[in-house]
C-alpha cells in the first residue's frame, strides 16, 4: 500500500438514486464504506431534466429501499419538482457516507488484491467496488453538427429545459424515442413549429381496457422477467424505451396524430449537409414498427384477460389517422424557418477510466446480476441489469440488496 492510500471495504462510485440505495443497505448491514459522487446526489433530477418533465410510469411504482412512495396519487405520474422532493426525501432518510464534488478518475487492480481508486486528490483501496455511475454519460451529438451555421441553435436534451429557451422559429427535433416525443409534445404545446426526424423506437398506449398498461403488465408479471429469461437475452439492453407519456394525467403519445396536428415528420436523420437535412427513407415502416409494437402489448393483454377470466371493457383496435405520402425530400433548414436543433439521440457510456478486465471488445460491460468476473466488482443501476426496472425507481432496490449480499456473504433481504 502507497503512502497516505486510505483503506475501506467497499467503494461506490456514484450518488444518484442507484448508489445511494447500495449504500442503503449497507448502512443497514454496518458494512464500512464510502460513496463518491462527481456532483452532488441524485443531481441530474435536478440538472439534466427539462422543465415539464415527468415520470412515465405510475407512482407505486417508486419503491427506492425503506422509502416507497406514500403520496395520495398511486395511479398519477410525479412531476419534476415531486420526483426531486421524492429523491431528497429517501436520501434524507438516512446518513449515506457520501463525498460530493469528488469525481472517481482512475480504478485499477491492487496489487495486494481489491481496487486501487483514485477520487479527487485521494488514494484509497477497496476490496469491493460498486459502479453506480449509470450508462448516460456521454450525450451524442454527431460529428457534422459542428459544420451546420452556428445561427441555428443546437441543444441536446439533456440541456433543454423549455420553449422559451429557443430562439423563435422553428425546431428540428432528432430522435422519437422516450425523450424526443415528450419533448415534441412540450413544444407543440407552445405552438411552435416543429420537425420531427422518427427512428424505430417503440410506442405503447397509456391506458388499454380500462387500466394503465403498467398495471396489466405488472399483473402478468412482466416486471419480474429476467434477462435471463427474456426472448432477446442480452439484447434487451439494447432496445429503446416506448414513447408514451404521464403529462396531465397520463396519455398515449402518437406521431400520426401529431403529424395530422401539423408537425413535419421525416425518417431517420442521415446527415445534415450545407443546412440541408437527408433522411433515411424509413419514415413509413419506423411508423408501422411503433404501431405494431403496441398492439402487440394490446394482444398480449387480450390473452391474459381471457386466460384469467377478468371482465373488462373492450376496445376497437387502432387505426391510423395519418399516413406518410411516400415521399423523402430533403429539408432545406432555412427556407423551413428552423432557428433549433434539439438533438435527443441518446447517451454514450464512458468507461475509460476503468483499467479492470470486466469490458467486451465493444467496451460494454459484463456481469451477471451486476457481478462481474472480476471478484469484488460490480455494476448497479444499468437498464437490464436483472429485470426491467434495474434501471428505474422500481427495480433498483431488490438489485442493491441483491450486491449487499453477495458482499457481505449473507442473505439481505428487500427492503
Amino acid at each position: 500500500m502507497t503512502q497516505n492510500e486510505k483503506s475501506i471495504p467497499v467503494i461506490i462510485v456514484g450518488g444518484g438514486q442507484a448508489g445511494l440505495s447500495m449504500s442503503w443497505y449497507l448502512c443497514r448491514e454496518n458494512v464500512d464504506h464510502v460513496v463518491f459522487e462527481a456532483k452532488t446526489a441524485c443531481h441530474s433530477w435536478d440538472d439534466e431534466r427539462w422543465d415539464n418533465f415527468c415520470l412515465v410510469t405510475p407512482n407505486w411504482q417508486c419503491e427506492l429501499p425503506g422509502h416507497p412512495y406514500r403520496g395520495s396519487d398511486p395511479h398519477g405520474f410525479m412531476v419534476k419538482q415531486e420526483i426531486i422532493d421524492y429523491v431528497k426525501g429517501f436520501t434524507d432518510s438516512f446518513t449515506a457516507p457520501l463525498r460530493e464534488h469528488t469525481p472517481v478518475t482512475s480504478i485499477t487492480r491492487h496489487e495486494n488484491g481489491g481496487y486501487r481508486v483514485v477520487a479527487g486528490a485521494e488514494l484509497w483501496h477497496a476490496q469491493h467496488v460498486v459502479i453506480a455511475s449509470g450508462a448516460y454519460h456521454d450525450a451524442v451529438i454527431p460529428g457534422y453538427a459542428s459544420a451546420i451555421d452556428p445561427s441555428i441553435y443546437q441543444v441536446h436534451s439533456q440541456d433543454y429545459r423549455n420553449a422559451a429557451q429557443l430562439p423563435d422559429g422553428a425546431v428540428l427535433v432528432v430522435g422519437s424515442g422516450q425523450s424526443g416525443a415528450q419533448i415534441v409534445e412540450d413544444l407543440f404545446i407552445e405552438n411552435r413549429k416543429i420537425h420531427l426526424c422518427v427512428g424505430s423506437a417503440p410506442r405503447v398506449s397509456r391506458f388499454y381496457r380500462g387500466r394503465d398498461v403498467v398495471d396489466w403488465l405488472a399483473d402478468m408479471q412482466f416486471y419480474d422477467l429476467t434477462v435471463d429469461n427474456h426472448p432477446l437475452r442480452d439484447g434487451a439492453r439494447d432496445k429503446t424505451n416506448h414513447y408514451v407519456t404521464g403529462r396531465n394525467g397520463g396519455h398515449d403519445l402518437d406521431l400520426r396524430l401529431f403529424a395530422k396536428d401539423g408537425v413535419g415528420l421525416h425518417g431517420t436523420l442521415e446527415t445534415i449537409r450545407d443546412e440541408v437535412a437527408h433522411f433515411a427513407p424509413d419514415l413509413r415502416d419506423n411508423l408501422d414498427d411503433a404501431d405494431k409494437t403496441n398492439a402487440d402489448i394490446k394482444k398480449s393483454i387480450d390473452a391474459y384477460i381471457a386466460r384469467e377470466g377478468i371482465t373488462a371493457p373492450t376496445e376497437a383496435p387502432y387505426v391510423p389517422v395519418w399516413e406518410p405520402d411516400g415521399s423523402n425530400t430533403p429539408l432545406d433548414l432555412k427556407a423551413a424557418g428552423i432557428t433549433s436543433i434539439i438533438w435527443c439521440i441518446g447517451f454514450r457510456p464512458n468507461y475509460r477510466w476503468i483499467d479492470v478486465p470486466v469490458f467486451n471488445g465493444a467496451n460494454k460491460p459484463l456481469w451477471h446480476r451486476g457481478v462481474t468476473d472480476a471478484p469484488g466488482f460490480y455494476f448497479l443501476g444499468l437498464p437490464w441489469l436483472h429485470t426491467w426496472g434495474s434501471g428505474r425507481f422500481s427495480g433498483i432496490s431488490r438489485d442493491a440488496a441483491w450486491l449487499a449480499s453477495q458482499i457481505t456473504g449473507k442473505d439481505v433481504p428487500v427492503a
